[in-house]
Order: C-alpha cells, then structure tokens, then sequence
C-alpha cells in the first residue's frame, strides 16, 4: 500500500469516527475505556484438561510434575461474566491465567463493577504500542550474511539437528505470504503449521497484516533455496497474529496474553515475540519484570514449562534506551543485537539492567539480517526483532538435542553457551549461544589467553599472551561450521567491567586489541570495584577486590 492510500484510508477512518460521535451525541466526559476486571474465585467449575490441552502441552506440565487442573488452567466463571457484561458496554477476552475478563466501559459504569461482590481488582488498559523492531532494507547486504547469522551460532555443529518435534510459537503483527512463498514451502509440504489466529480481527486466518511477521518467521526455520535463514527448519508453527501496526492502540496487550494461553494451549514448546512496549505506555522504572501486564503473563508461560524468547527492543539510540517488556521479565529470554560488521552491540539494540537491576539482555544474535518478505524477495533488515527469531531458531535445536530438559535448565544452558560466558554486561548479556555447548563435552576448561599484572603501588596491566599454533583443519576459525566473537571477521576483541558490592555493574567496556598492552588500570579507576571480570577469545578472568 503506498503511503498516500494510508493516509486516504486514515482519513477516511477518522471521518467515519466523526460522524459516529455526532449520531450518538458521545460526549468526551463520558469516553470509554479499556479496564481489566479481575475475580475472586473459580468455584464450582472444571473441565478436562485431556481434551483442552494439546499433547505437548500436557508433556510439558507433566515433566514438571505440575497438575494438569490448575487454578490457573480452570476456565472463568461464566455467570461471574454474565453479570459484568449487564454493567459494561462491552466485552473481549477471558483470562484463565489471571481469572479475569477485559472490558470496554465508562468510568460510571466501572464504580458499579467495582461493587460486584466477586470482583477481585480492576486495573485501567494501558494504550499505545510500539514494535520491538522494524524490518528496514539497508542499501545491501553481501550473501556472507546470510551464511554468518546461522553459522555465527553453530549451525554446522548442530549437523542434523533443526528443530524437529518442537513447536514454537511466533506473536506479531501479521504473516503475509507464509501460505505461499518459497521460502516455508519445507514447512507447508510436511505440514508443520499446526495452527494460526489473528487475534485483531478474531479469525483462524493469520495471513494477513503486516509482513513484519513473515521476515520474523524466516529467521526462525525460512530457507533461501538450499540455504537455511534460520536453524529451525524443521520445527512446527503456531502463528498469532496479535499487533495492528496502524490503528490498534488499545488491545495489543490483551491480544499477547490471549495469544499466549492459546500457544499454551495448543502445545507450544516455544514463544518468539519480536514485539515490546516502552515509552508511550510506560515508564522506564515501570521495567521491573513484574509491572506490566505481559512480563506477567510471560512469566506465566515459563512456570508452565514454555520458553518465552523475546527482543530486547530497538530504543538504545534513543532517550528511552532501556529494554521493553516483556523482554524485562525474569524468566524470558531477552535477546539483544550485535552487529556483523563489528560483532559487537549494535548502536539501537536496548541495553540493561532491568529497573531492579536485573541483568538483560541474556544473549544476543545478529541485529542485522537476511529475512524473506511477502513480495518473494530476500533483503537485509535490521532490528532485535530478526536476533530474537534467530536465537529461537538456536532454542529449538538445543531443546531437540535435550529433549529431557525443561524450559528453565534450557534457559540455562542457552546463557552458558554465550560465548562470553561467565562475563557479562548490560548490551552483550553472556554473547552470541554457540552450538558446541550443547554437543561437545564441557569439561575442558580454557586456556588463557591473557595475563593481569599488578604492581606494588596496584596498577593492574592486562597483557595478551601469544596464540597457540593448532593443528589445521581445527574447529573454529575459518570453519564456518562454529565461529567465535573473534573468529568470523577478524576482529580481536577484550571485554571487562567492573561490579559492586551490590552485585550490578557500574561500568563495562569494549577494547580493541591491536597491541600486547592491550589494558592498564589504576586505582583510581578501581575504586568502588568489589569485583573485576575480563574476558578475552573465550578465557574469563574474575578477581575479587573487596
């Protein structure tokens, strides 16, 4: 659609909203709004959790030795429902998960809610939204990218593995063309779209909307040819449709929490949300994991057994700069970007901490990447939006390798194979997950590849030590079956930060290593230290100062 059919249709959107409020005689003192109303009880109803829930989903509970007739799980009360619908204009979606029902409703009309002897709490809607990323063609993108953001993360050393018998669940804003086009032909074929639902327009039919969705998709199992996009080409698909990217301000969070009890239901191993919500909703104290209605609910899924994987958000060039929800929440997996050209944060991808000093993001992937688009054609776009489907992608091959594992000791892992790990900071998280955690033994330990002097009057110097000829033909470097942060481009890169007494990090920094002396610190500049990590190809060094 080109840009001035949008704005004809938005006018006309708005001249029809014109003329509805001047038949109605709507008066501004009297608007409606969008309130959660939540309840007190689930007494007396039951269902069978055998014919509800799909198979995987009752594996899922069962490994976790979790029943299968929760409170959670119960449906609402349907007579609590009818009697709040006689008070409220209307009504959309019943949580099981927080036993309550979200509702559109004048404030008058809400202090009779509130009087309801089974009303538990009503909480006011949150408005506005904003994607966690924005598929944008850059000017050009050589195939070596397209090879780099699977191989950056193992692909070789994952060999068969490609996500076979996990179902992932994808949350976004349309999937144009994945009905069609080449790039999920392997998908269709094997009928590995076991269900779609556009919760926008209440219909089994996600197809539509914006193609966002798609590229995201085609970082997650798309191939170009014989070239995979993402690692997971063999999982299955459920695909909802939860974002209007133009005129949905008010109902994007309850379609995430709708789409998430439906992923729940219907078997997800897996939930890829490529979608955040931060300054025209929220604070960024309010990024604490346990404010927002949907790092709730993604904790939720997570104590079900599903692993969330969500983008870390697009904001750290901007004032905003801290990660969105969900990605705040404990127990999703947040994923920022690094860029190819440099393998290190890319200038957009939000950074950490959480606002109670949580450390996000927990790994990253590429922020730039090849996606396929609804048109059939294969372009660079760029966004944590396209790291979180490609460490997805990388979740569904370690979960196959694993499949005794639950989402947590998989969450785990996914951190420990960060090629950073055990070092960490607020834009890296642990680094990009590397394959060969997961398939070789890990019980040899690095070699260093660095030394730290200290003097008598305590200024530390870091000095890199001489690289080991190994044998040709030795895993890394030029196989691209596995390639380090330092590996893939050349580049040579030290990491260090400094941690307080509280256990948080005051600063980290990125070096360029051009020369031996590569570091020197004083004491000035480690006053306040309790503890110092430096990393370096794949050896950590921790000192403890205090």
């Amino acid at each position: 659609m080109k840009p001035k059919e949008i704005a004809l249709k938005a006018s006309f959107q708005w001249l029809l909203l014109l003329v509805l409020v001047a038949c109605t005689g709507w008066n501004g003192a009297q608007a409606q709004e969008k309130w959660w109303v939540f309840f007190t009880d689930k007494d007396g109803v039951s269902f069978n959790p055998h014919t509800y829930f799909d198979a995987n989903a009752i594996e899922r509970r069962q490994k976790l030795g979790l029943p299968l007739n929760h409170f959670t799980d119960l449906p609402v009360r349907q007579d609590y429902l009818d009697l709040v619908a006689l008070e409220v204009d209307s009504m959309s979606y019943a949580t099981r998960w927080f036993n309550g029902v979200a509702v559109w409703a004048q404030p008058q009309q809400m202090d009779r809610v509130r009087q309801l002897p089974f009303v538990r709490a009503i909480e006011a809607m949150q408005t506005e939204s904003k994607l966690a990323g924005r598929a944008k063609v850059l000017s050009t993108y050589d195939e070596k990218i397209l090879r780099q953001q699977t191989a950056r993360m193992g692909r070789g050393t994952f060999g068969e593995y490609d996500g076979t018998g996990i179902r992932v669940a994808i949350f976004d804003a349309g999937f144009p063309g994945v009905d069609t086009l080449a790039a999920f032909r392997h998908i269709r074929k094997e009928k590995r779209i076991i269900k779609t639902y556009d919760f926008v327009k209440k219909r089994d039919n996600a197809y539509g909307g914006n193609a966002h969705g798609t590229s995201v998709m085609s970082c997650i199992g798309g191939m170009r040819g014989d070239q995979p996009i993402g690692l997971a080409t063999g999982a299955e698909f459920l695909l909802a449709r939860t974002e209007n990217a133009f005129f949905e301000p008010f109902s994007e969070e309850e379609n995430w929490l709708a789409a998430v009890e439906w992923a729940d239901k219907n078997g997800a191993h897996i939930i890829n949300s490529s979608l955040g919500y931060t300054n025209r909703r929220y604070k960024t104290s309010d990024m604490d994991g346990r404010t927002s209605f949907v790092s709730r609910a993604a904790n939720i899924a997570a104590a079900k057994g599903i692993l969330v994987v969500n983008a870390a958000g697009n904001e750290g060039a901007d004032d905003w700069k801290v990660i969105g929800t969900p990605a705040d929440a404990d127990s999703a997996l947040s994923i920022g970007g690094i860029d190819p050209t440099t393998n290190y944060h890319i200038s957009f991808s939000s950074f950490g901490p959480t606002a109670d000093k949580r450390m996000k993001p927990n790994v990253c992937a590429f922020g730039n990447a090849m996606v396929a688009n609804k048109n059939g054609t294969y372009n660079p776009a760029s966004g944590t939006s396209f790291a979180s489907p490609l460490v997805a992608g990388f979740a569904a091959c370690a979960w196959q390798v694993n499949p005794e594992w639950n989402n947590m000791q998989l969450f785990r892992e996914i951190e420990q194979s960060g090629d950073l790990y055990p070092y960490f900071d607020y834009a890296h998280g642990f680094g990009v997950p590397q394959a060969r955690h997961f398939i070789y033994p890990k019980d040899v330990l690095p070699e260093p590849t660095f030394e730290l002097k200290v003097d008598e009057a305590g200024i530390f110097d870091v000095v890199i030590l001489p690289e080991p000829d190994g044998p040709e033909g030795e895993e890394g470097g030029e196989n691209e079956s596995e390639a380090t942060s330092e590996d893939y481009l050349g580049a040579q890169y030290l990491y260090y930060h400094f941690e307080n007494a509280q256990g948080y990090l005051d600063r980290y920094f990125v070096v360029q290593v051009d020369k031996p002396e590569v570091l020197t610190l004083l004491p000035k500049d480690l006053e306040g230290v309790a503890v110092l990590r430096i990393h370096y190809r794949g050896y950590t060094l921790t000192k403890t100062l205090k």
